[in-house]
């Protein structure tokens, strides 16, 4: 069989990588075919065109250019390229197939129940003898089941840059995350410090990769310290489930809704409701929506400090079989029927509420609207009325009459450990910006469906369950405090930290600093990618390889000493 040109005449310097990348692409393939010499070698090849790949430099940058001069900046501007190499990325996870067995001889001992080696598992998930979700029961640790499902569906190790070790996977597992094969990492920075309620000021950790958003929403924490701080309250609490049932006849539906709000039958469905968990407190008979003859039963219940919908969905599903024996004709079609409304846009929530209501509210003396945020009392209120009145109107915008409440409640969401789900609804925000006779600012953020909570979920976690800690609202409220105190406290430490986004974002729209600020902070200058001309030179090349970057020494990100870019927000860092 013969082999390409290019294939022959590749230097012999990374056979190493070459011979790695062909023995993980031969295991995984797995094949019977009889002409297995031609089947290896394309295999090799492809393995060549790879490694060929690792060491090529790229020339792509984000973003186009706004002109000659900006493209010649960028140019001198331009980072070296570090190659790949064995030390810095391994070029196959550490987990290897081993070919010193046939795979019949595997799943024989597999079947036996033998203890077989990591590399051994590889080669039977990768022909189906073992399924993937099997291999944390099967392995010693977490980790080394990680890297053998890696191992598995990357066998070219294309996720080098993903991390997996050093991770909690025994907590994440049955509560987080399934067949893991890593975790992202997202920056974390702070903002304050935040004074609310009076309280001892407050450093709020935000996670995103934004860039200008902590730096805007910390100056907006400058300008309310100034101001003497923020005012919040929680003005309800309610988690929702709200399952849809259907009756031979709309009448018969009708009955229903009559029946759950007799005092007698609400006494009898609240007890079956509460009885499933401590913290579970069905406040009102259920809200019953008719529809021709399906009825949509909305459950409104408090959840102590989890955010609840596991709690709410458990205690709902024990109601409706109570309910099932008072009408025996009623049929459950689905315990969420999406009355509830779960992680979808919905004006019941923005009307009703879901989780936490919280009101948030501060003056600003024009003193310091003009010295923080560089701009009047009377231009930031004119703008917030054509942008949120008119503009979110004529948008037909639900719960959208804010700036970016969504940037600051995901920042929080991820840092935190939340439902990142849930920002579509937790950011729901009426924004309200008007000018006191005394020329102050005054701002308010209405936040009806804050949906958050301080046990469960991704709070378990300990990267995220410190920025709790860190926050003082970390697990279930202490004793001699309300259930629910925590996560009150934290919708309260989100709706505070909207508010500051808020007045930073609004006033640099009023100054005109807006594509400055973000031109500075938010656009990399990092070239990541090869051009498609390059990645085209290869038959077998069919995305560009990622290589990581390395600024020249003494380089700062966006400035040269020929061209700087004027930006009006040096106060907000």
């Amino acid at each position: 069989s013969s082999m390409s040109e290019a294939a022959r005449t590749y230097s012999l310097e990374g056979q190493s990588a070459i011979i790695d990348k062909f023995r993980a692409l031969l295991a995984a393939s797995e094949s019977n075919q009889a002409d297995w010499k031609k089947h290896a070698v394309s295999l090799l090849e492809k393995a060549i065109a790879e490694a060929g790949r690792d060491g090529r430099k790229p020339t792509f940058s984000f973003g186009e250019e706004d002109s000659d001069e900006a493209s010649s900046e960028s140019a001198e501007m331009q980072p070296t390229a570090e190659p790949l190499t064995e030390e810095s990325h391994p070029v196959v996870a550490e987990v290897r197939p081993t070919l010193d067995r046939t795979v019949e001889e595997l799943e024989n001992d597999y079947k036996k129940g033998l203890k077989l080696r990591a590399g051994d598992y590889l080669r039977l998930v990768n022909v189906g003898k073992v399924k993937s979700r099997e291999l944390e029961a099967l392995m010693p640790d977490f980790e080394t089941a990680v890297a053998v499902r890696r191992a598995a569906v990357d066998p070219l190790n294309k996720l080098a840059d993903l991390p997996y070790t050093n991770y909690p996977y025994t907590i994440a597992k049955d509560a987080c995350i399934e067949n893991p094969i890593g975790y992202i990492t997202v920056p974390v920075g702070i903002a304050g410090p935040l004074k609310i309620n009076g309280g001892v000021p407050l450093q709020v950790p935000m996670a995103t990769t934004e860039g200008a958003l902590v730096a805007s929403t910390n100056r907006g924490c400058a300008a309310i310290m100034r101001s003497g701080g923020v005012k919040t309250v929680v003005t309800a609490e309610g988690m929702t489930r709200a399952p849809v049932v259907k009756f031979s006849s709309a009448s018969d539906a009708n009955r229903l809704k009559q029946w759950v709000q007799a005092p007698e039958n609400f006494a009898k469905l609240k007890a079956e409701f509460d009885g499933t968990s401590r913290f579970a407190k069905l406040l009102s008979p259920p809200e019953v929506v008719l529809d021709g003859r399906y009825a949509h039963i909305r459950f409104t219940s408090k959840s102590g400090d989890a955010m609840g919908m596991n709690m709410i969905s458990k205690a709902t599903h024990q109601a409706m079989k109570f309910m099932q024996s008072a009408f025996p004709t009623m049929k459950v079609l689905a315990l969420s029927g999406n009355t509830c409304c779960d992680k979808k846009p919905a004006a019941i929530n923005w009307i009703k509420g879901r989780g936490r209501s919280v009101l948030a509210e501060c003056w600003l003396p024009e003193s310091v609207v003009k010295s923080v945020l560089k701009t009047t009392p009377a231009a930031m209120a004119e703008c917030a009325r054509s942008k949120f009145d008119s503009g979110s109107a004529a948008a037909g915008a639900i719960g959208g009459s804010n700036a970016h409440a969504a940037n600051i409640v995901a920042a929080i969401f991820i840092a935190t450990g939340q439902d990142l789900a849930q920002v579509i609804s937790s950011s729901m925000c009426s924004t309200r910006m008007e000018v006191e006779e005394d020329g102050s600012l005054y701002i308010s953020v209405t936040m009806n469906c804050v949906e958050c909570g301080t046990v469960g979920g991704g709070t378990v976690l300990p990267a995220q369950r410190s920025m709790l800690e860190f926050l003082s609202v970390a697990g279930p409220s202490p004793s001699f405090c309300d259930p629910g105190t925590h996560a009150n406290n934290l919708a309260q430490i989100i709706a505070a930290t909207v508010l500051a986004g808020e007045l930073s974002l609004m006033a640099a729209l009023c100054t005109d600093d807006l594509v400055s600020s973000h031109l500075k902070l938010n656009r990399s200058r990092l070239n990541l990618y090869e051009t498609s001309a390059e990645a085209g030179s290869s038959s077998n090349s069919l995305q560009p390889t990622v290589l990581l970057q390395r600024p020249q020494q003494g380089m700062i990100r966006g400035k040269s000493a020929e061209r700087t870019i004027k930006v009006n927000c040096s106060s907000i860092l």
